[in-house]
C-alpha cells in the first residue's frame, strides 16, 4: 500500500510530509524532537538503507513535518517557572518552533499565547483538550473541558485572537469525549472551526478508555465529514508506516498524529516520509544501530538536561523500548533500567550482540502502556450540564494550580 499526499498546509506553514509528532509528557523534549527530526530529514533510498542527509523517498522530507513539544501548563509559562521556560526552548534550526498548551481558563490560556507570539518564541501553538490523565480530568481539564461548551469556545477565541496578530496559527487535539456518552468530539470540531483555528487533531478515543482497546477511526472519518475547511488529522494506533496510509485511505483525514509508535524507534519517521512519497522503503536497523541511536539519544538529553547523571535516569525508561523484539538477556535489561552514567551505558551495549537484525513483527506494533478503560474523574455535578455554572466554574478556577511540571 503506498499513497502520495498533497502537502499539509498549517496556516502559513507548508508541510510536505503530513505528519505530526504527538506531545508526550516527558518524553517529546527537545532531546527526543532533534532525534526525530533527523531520522525525518534522512528519508529512504530505494534500497531501504536510512539516507545521508538528503532528501530521499521521492523527495519526501520529514523536515517538514511537525515536531510538537510536551504539554505545558499556561500558569506556569505566564508565571515563567524554571520547567516550564525550558520545555519552551527549541533547537536553533528547529522549524517550526512548535508549543503545546494545557489551560482551562481563557484569560491565561490568552496571557500564555501572548507571551509566547510577542517574544517570538513559538511559530505554532496547539491546544490540549485530549489528557485523560484524572488530576487533569478532575478539575475540568484536559479531554472532560470541551463537554462545557462556552467555556471551550472563550479559550479557542482568546489564543486564536492573541495569535492571529502574528501569524502564529492555533491548533486544537481532542479526544471523542468523556465516555461513549458523553461524546464530544463533533461540535468541538465545529467550534474550533468557526473560532478560526488552523486544524483539529482526534486522538479516537474517549477519556474513559485512556489508551486501551482500538482507536475508531470511523470517528476520524466523521469528524473530517463535518470539518471541511481546515485539516483534520488522525491520532491513534499508528504503529507502521502501513497504519498511517490506512488511517489516510480508510477516514480520508489530511495527516497523522504519531504518538507511542515513535517511542523508541525516531526511525518511524523516515518510513512515514518514504510512505507518504509513494515508496515501499523501510528502516530496519540491527542492535548495533538501534544501540546507537539510543547512545545519541542520551547524549541529546544530557545536553537537555545540563547533567549526564539525568540524562542517564531519563533514558532508562526509553530502554526497553528501544530493545523491544532483540536478544537480550533480563539481566542486561534490568542493567540497563539502572544505568547512572555513560560509561556504564557504554559498558552494557558492548555486551549486546550487535550485529542481531532487525526482529521485524516482535519489535513492531504497540509500545507503551495501553491501561484499561476506566471511569473518568471528574468535577461533582460536571455532566449534568454542558453550562458551566457557578459550583464548576470554582473547581476550573483551581485546575491549573493542580498540574506539576510544565
Amino acid at each position: 500500500m503506498t499513497a502520495v499526499l498533497p502537502p499539509l498546509h498549517i496556516g502559513r506553514h507548508t508541510f510536505i510530509s503530513p505528519v505530526v509528532l504527538a506531545p508526550m509528557a516527558g518524553i517529546t523534549n527537545r532531546a527526543f524532537r532533534r532525534l526525530c527530526r533527523q531520522y525525518g530529514d534522512a528519508g529512504l533510498d530505494q534500497s531501504g538503507s536510512a539516507g545521508s542527509g538528503e532528501s530521499g523517498a521521492g523527495g519526501a522530507s520529514g523536515a517538514t513535518s511537525l515536531y510538537v513539544s510536551e504539554m505545558i501548563t499556561s500558569r506556569a509559562l505566564v508565571e515563567r517557572t524554571p520547567t516550564s521556560m525550558q520545555l519552551i526552548e527549541h533547537d536553533p534550526d528547529e522549524y517550526p518552533r512548535s508549543i503545546q498548551l494545557y489551560g482551562v481558563d481563557p484569560a491565561t490560556v490568552a496571557a500564555a499565547v501572548r507571551l509566547l507570539v510577542t517574544e517570538d518564541r513559538a511559530d505554532h501553538i496547539d491546544l490540549n483538550f485530549g489528557c485523560p490523565v484524572p488530576k487533569v480530568t478532575r478539575k475540568g481539564g484536559g479531554a472532560a473541558l470541551p463537554w462545557k461548551t462556552g467555556l471551550f469556545r472563550a479559550i479557542v477565541a482568546s489564543a486564536v485572537r492573541e495569535a492571529s496578530p502574528y501569524a502564529v496559527p492555533v491548533t486544537v487535539k481532542m479526544r471523542k469525549g468523556i465516555d461513549s456518552d458523553h461524546l464530544t468530539f463533533l461540535e468541538a470540531g465545529r467550534i474550533a472551526e468557526g473560532e478560526g483555528v488552523a486544524a483539529v487533531a482526534l486522538h479516537a478515543r474517549t477519556a474513559a478508555q485512556a489508551y486501551s482497546g482500538e482507536a475508531d477511526w470511523s470517528a476520524i472519518k466523521a469528524l473530517k465529514d463535518v470539518v471541511t475547511s481546515i485539516p483534520v488529522l488522525g491520532n491513534g494506533d499508528i504503529w507502521s508506516a502501513q497504519d498511517a496510509l490506512a488511517m489516510v485511505e480508510q477516514t480520508g483525514c489530511d495527516g497523522v498524529v504519531v504518538g507511542r509508535g515513535c517511542l523508541g524507534r525516531p526511525w518511524l519517521f523516515t518510513d512515514l516520509a518514504a510512505a507518504f512519497a509513494g515508496t515501499s522503503a523501510r528502516v530496519q536497523p540491527n542492535l548495533g544501530q538501534v544501540a546507537a541511536t539510543l547512545r545519541r539519544h542520551a547524549e541529546y538529553l544530557a545536553e537537555f538536561h545540563g547533567s549526564e547523571l539525568k540524562a542517564c535516569r531519563d533514558i532508562r525508561k526509553h530502554v526497553p523500548w528501544y530493545l523491544k523484539g532483540f536478544p537480550a538477556g533480563h539481566d542486561v535489561r534490568h542493567r540497563l533500567a539502572l544505568v547512572d552514567s555513560f560509561a556504564a551505558l557504554d559498558d552494557l551495549i558492548a555486551g549486546l550482540d550487535l550485529d542481531a537484525q532487525w526482529p521485524g513483527e516482535p519489535a513492531e506494533g504497540q509500545r507503551g502502556r495501553a491501561g484499561s478503560p476506566r471511569r473518568v474523574a471528574l468535577p461533582d455535578g460536571w455532566l449534568d450540564s454542558q453550562e458551566l455554572n457557578e459550583a464548576s466554574a470554582a473547581v476550573v478556577a483551581q485546575a491549573e494550580l493542580s498540574v506539576s511540571g510544565g
